[in-house]
């Protein structure tokens, strides 16, 4: 979960406290994912237990996080009306609330995070009011970065997410070259993404907030902008490629080289090049290192036994074991921390010789880096499809695991 999406989160939550809407409610989460581990994760340090995480995906029941159990979402209905709430930080909302409404649930339902400020179906006047500012923003945003980049595509990428960027980047100058397209600017969420965008050349980059994306990627629908792409393939508005998963499993890389920019299939990837030394080499042992990355804001996170026998097996076998981290994250015990920009990673991991994180857009920022590369899988499903998270994002080249109940890393 990005920060300012967290930020919102947090806001609402201590919204909800204050007005004292939980108080005496059995609290349910819907939807387990990273977004709803975070928001557990902030209720019990608020002192609020929390009964269950309901998902509808059958592999998950059985399975908990931080003793949460994660149970079918029709367990809620034994519960009496008026003594639950269910919280829900996940994307799917609406879905979600229906769902619960059409089960027969009548209790409290909370929207903890705001992703899509544009889907809301109410036609209530304060609705279109608000709907008609909304949309009045984004033309003028829109007008101010056609005035900017005069004569510019506009590569609008909606979602602060570097793997996404990083497919959309590897396509993109293909995409430029059969549309006779000179010039772009492409449009971004967060630094992070800029930088990933960076890797690929001297592209002119625009960084905006979340919501002012939001505000004109529908502005640019709206107007039927032929000057702007958008460069994402989960937005049904655009492409609806995601339809296309509930009957074949089609990997990420190939929805972008064919679904979202139509390039033939088999179109060579452009690799990320613009790399520069790592600035605190002299810390590393060259070739005697392992770069380890347990951090991922899209991804539901690994148990953290996972990284201790990781960093006991290496520690024991005589590496140095380090932890990419940023921000305020902390490194895993019995390693120290390093922090790198985004140009520097290649170098690093190559340098230390071993590179071992979670599945996340780093890992696509890292895909080329010629070092050992392990990348390990949460067992969980791509969206509400029946394919595995390694069947849509399975590296070539990388050791790819995934991590079930019974792992043991001696094992693999």
């Amino acid at each position: 979960m990005d920060k300012t999406h967290y930020a919102e989160m947090c806001e609402n939550l201590d919204s909800l406290l204050q007005r004292g809407e939980l108080a005496g409610k059995n609290v349910y989460l819907f939807g387990h994912c990273n977004a709803t581990e975070t928001l557990a994760d902030r209720l019990l340090e608020k002192g609020i237990s929390v009964c269950a995480i309901l998902d509808n995906n059958e592999r998950k029941h059985g399975k908990s996080y931080r003793d949460i159990p994660i149970k079918a979402p029709r367990g809620i209905l034994s519960e009496a009306e008026g003594d639950s709430a269910v919280c829900i930080a996940a994307r799917a909302y609406e879905s979600m609330a229906e769902q619960l409404r059409g089960m027969g649930y009548m209790g409290q339902i909370h929207k903890m995070v705001e992703y899509d400020s544009f889907a809301e179906y109410s036609l209530s006047e304060d609705t279109l009011k608000r709907k008609r500012a909304r949309l009045e923003r984004g033309l003028a945003r829109h007008r101010e970065l056609t005035e900017k980049f005069p004569g510019s595509m506009k590569i609008l990428c909606p979602f602060q997410a570097l793997g996404d960027i990083c497919f959309a980047m590897s396509y993109l100058p293909h995409f430029l070259a059969e549309r006779g397209i000179q010039h772009c600017v492409v449009c971004v969420v967060g630094q992070a993404c800029a930088q990933v965008v960076k890797l690929f050349g001297n592209y002119p980059v625009e960084i905006l907030p979340q919501k002012a994306m939001d505000e004109v990627i529908q502005a640019a629908l709206y107007t039927n902008d032929r000057d702007s792409f958008i460069a994402h393939q989960d937005r049904p508005y655009v492409v609806d490629l995601h339809r296309a998963l509930y009957v074949k499993c089609i990997p990420l890389e190939q929805i972008y080289c064919c679904g979202v920019y139509g390039l033939p299939r088999g179109t060579e990837p452009v690799r990320p090049s613009c790399w520069k030394p790592f600035h605190d080499q002299g810390r590393i042992q060259k070739g005697k290192a392992v770069i380890l990355s347990p951090y991922a804001k899209s991804v539901v996170s690994l148990p953290d036994n996972v990284w201790s026998q990781i960093v006991e097996d290496y520690a024991g076998r005589g590496f140095q074991c380090f932890t990419n981290v940023a921000g305020e994250e902390t490194p895993l015990e019995g390693t120290l921390p390093i922090r790198s920009e985004l140009a520097e990673m290649q170098p690093l991991v190559e340098y230390a010789g071993t590179f071992i994180g979670i599945r996340s857009g780093l890992c696509d920022v890292l895909r080329y880096a010629d070092c050992r590369k392990i990348a390990l899988y949460p067992d969980y499903n791509y969206c509400d499809t029946q394919w595995k998270a390694i069947d849509m994002y399975a590296l070539d080249g990388w050791e790819n695991i995934v991590v079930k109940d019974d792992f043991v890393w001696k094992k693999c």
